[in-house]
């Protein structure tokens, strides 16, 4: 994620104090030079990493632990809290009928963003239109008119109209029945004279209930001068920030909300046209500094995993009767859930725990292991003690695979079958668990 080295850094800094039994004034002002640096390196707006080095140092400084928590933790609380707040407020648009207009450079992602929008929109039952409204780019309203297509949304617009704003106009009378409108307008490689003008007319048109700023996340220092430019010219609501699936260093996203006072609505996380999340400050942070986000991760194992068969699994768990079917079904919905490492950031500690190449490691292992299970029989799956040395031979054979591995299956089945039975001796855990999977999905 674009954030990474962001994250990798401030998690590095805060393990100076994991083992320290008093958090001395020397050692905050240590963190916090360290934390300026990380913020620096990351491309977060010198003024806006000295500010924000700054709140951190006095509030450590000067508040004391709550009772029950230690200087730590009370110091990684602070961090959390002022990142949060840099962020601003969480805000998610209105499920209801409105006009969102679309604005941003050229090459930021704006018109991929606008598909990604309708696609949420159109997820939640809403119906709705694209106004392709990009008429200087070529091939603009063929690569719209394609992503409506693939959504099933339909997209106002002509290849041959070179006039923005009598496209918005007539758009707008096209779709007037319509809950959500989009307009995805043109980009520029600068802020130039021209576009503001074009950005003002379709705007006064229009008259969207949002402006949503289109940002690449890559872009770096140059976020927050873009960012000013362009809620000085039109006003800008909110963000939408693209590429969060980059390698850049990414602090610019910081600088760009702090800039224009807008919040980040929506990131995009991929380019499938459902990369497309809410983001939430409190999570995000969380995610960042290796606190995990539960919350998200049981959200997103909702998606994936009905109740009923949630409970159950927990009960199976729980009790020690959990076969390799049982296996496999976890694994398929982990996949649903997304690429392992994002389901990684989610747990408490386990972000930053695995580098890239072994986190895409286990991933190719859980793939295998999926085949693997698919040559076996009905009863070795439910029963997995039977499978012995002829057994293991025949399923490597049937998957072109190697005994070895279907042993590093059995022993990886086994471990997990024996940390759920200890689990399950637990009565405080075993509550614990039937609560999050059962009525908490």
């Amino acid at each position: 994620m674009v954030l990474d080295a962001l994250g990798d850094a401030l998690r590095n800094t805060l393990r100076k104090i994991a083992g320290a039994s008093h958090i001395s004034p020397e050692l905050i002002k240590e963190l916090v030079r360290d934390i300026q640096r990380a913020l620096l390196q990351s491309d977060v707006n010198v003024r806006l990493a000295l500010d924000l080095s700054k709140k951190i140092e006095n509030r450590a400084l000067e508040e004391k632990a709550p009772p029950g928590m230690t200087g730590r933790e009370h110091v990684v609380r602070i961090v959390h809290q002022e990142l949060v707040q840099a962020l601003g407020k969480s805000r998610s648009l209105k499920l209801t009928p409105q006009k969102i207009m679309l604005v941003g450079l050229y090459g930021q992602g704006k018109t991929t963003s606008a598909g990604k929008l309708a696609k949420y929109f159109k997820k939640k039952g809403l119906s709705l239109g694209l106004i392709a409204a990009d008429v200087h780019r070529p091939a603009a309203y063929d690569q719209l008119s394609q992503i409506g297509e693939q959504i099933q949304v339909p997209v106002f617009g002509s290849s041959d109209n070179k006039n923005a704003e009598k496209v918005v106009k007539d758009g707008l009378n096209e779709f007037k029945e319509l809950d959500i409108v989009i307009v995805d307008t043109a980009g520029r490689h600068s802020l130039d004279k021209d576009l503001i003008s074009e950005m003002k007319s379709i705007s006064n048109i229009a008259k969207p209930d949002e402006i949503l700023l289109v940002m690449d996340a890559t872009v770096g220092q140059q976020a927050g001068p873009q960012a000013q430019a362009f809620h000085d010219a039109v006003g800008v609501s909110g963000v939408v920030l693209t590429k969060l699936d980059g390698s850049a260093k990414g602090g610019g996203a910081l600088s760009a909300v702090a800039v224009t006072k807008a919040p980040i609505v929506f990131v995009g996380t991929g380019e499938s046209l459902t990369s497309l999340e809410t983001l939430d400050p409190d999570r995000f942070i969380s995610r960042l500094l290796g606190m995990g986000d539960l919350q998200t991760l049981l959200e997103r194992a909702e998606e994936v995993i009905d109740a009923e068969t949630a409970e159950d699994t927990a009960r199976k768990m729980l009790s020690g009767k959990f076969t390799l079917i049982d296996m496999r079904e976890q694994m398929e919905a982990l996949t649903k859930m997304g690429p392992l490492g994002k389901v990684m950031e989610m747990v408490p500690g386990m972000s930053g725990l695995m580098k890239k190449d072994q986190v895409e490691e286990t991933q190719i292992r859980l793939e295998k292991f999926k085949v693997l299970m698919s040559s076996m029989t009905k009863e070795e799956l439910e029963n997995p003690k039977i499978i012995k040395r002829s057994r293991i031979n025949r399923i490597a054979k049937g998957a072109g695979s190697d005994p070895q591995e279907i042993r590093e299956l059995l022993k990886q089945y086994n471990q997990s079958r024996k940390m759920m039975s200890n689990l399950g001796g637990n009565r405080r855990m075993q509550q614990r668990m039937m609560k999050q999977f059962g009525k908490g999905i």
